[in-house]
């Protein structure tokens, strides 16, 4: 499958998020000032900063980058694992997959910054949803492989999703990794998960204490 041949959606993301990156050039902060995820305290009125959540940030942000890196390797991962599942769900489908991972890794990400404390820097990137598409390509190709660029490993789909996600938790936990969104990754893969179980019936369950 090339580029041409991708489903609509796919296709249409991938062009939105290269097109936005471009925006970014020409109008310098303001985009990131409004669309950005910004973390709820950033909407204190001592605050130096003169920006702050709004609800709309929680799709936006997914498609800002920041530098040609984070942008192609988002986009590689969508054109890798999205065409196929846009194919397998249908376009209707697979939008709900793709904005279920976005929405769920900004609502993660605003828990984990309001708990931690931490800075106000934004957070922006396609990687909720990009996480939320690997879960789902691991539970319906398990056994499909998956070709590492560094290092170059061949892996199955399924043990490559296990052992990315368990880097994200550990990552997170130590914070060993400063400016990248662990917590957020894994609420993208979270919201698919979940939205899967869904169409499966079968709700996810809860232990009574």
């Amino acid at each position: 499958m090339n580029f041409a041949t991708l489903p609509r959606l796919t296709q249409t993301l991938v062009v939105i998020n290269v097109l936005m990156f471009f925006a970014q050039f020409f109008a310098g902060d303001v985009l990131i000032a409004n669309f950005a995820l910004w973390p709820l305290e950033s909407i204190s009125p001592e605050t130096a900063i003169n920006v702050g959540f709004r609800p709309w940030q929680i799709i936006t942000y997914s498609f800002l980058h920041d530098g040609v890196g984070h942008l192609f390797f988002n986009m590689l991962a969508l054109f890798m694992f999205g065409g196929e599942l846009e194919v397998l769900f249908g376009t209707n489908r697979f939008s709900k997959l793709y904005f279920s991972g976005v929405i769920s890794a900004a609502i993660c990400q605003l828990i984990f910054s309001s708990i931690s404390g931490g800075d106000l820097r934004p957070t922006i990137g396609a990687s909720g949803g990009v996480f939320g598409l690997l879960l789902v390509y691991g539970m319906y190709f398990p056994k499909r492989t998956i070709l590492l660029l560094i290092p170059p490993i061949p892996l199955p789909a399924r043990l490559f999703v296990i052992l990315y996600g368990a880097l994200e938790l550990f990552l997170g936990i130590t914070q060993t990794q400063e400016g990248v969104a662990h917590f957020a990754h894994l609420g993208g893969m979270l919201g698919t998960w979940m939205l899967i179980r869904y169409w499966r019936h079968q709700p996810p369950s809860f232990k009574r204490n």
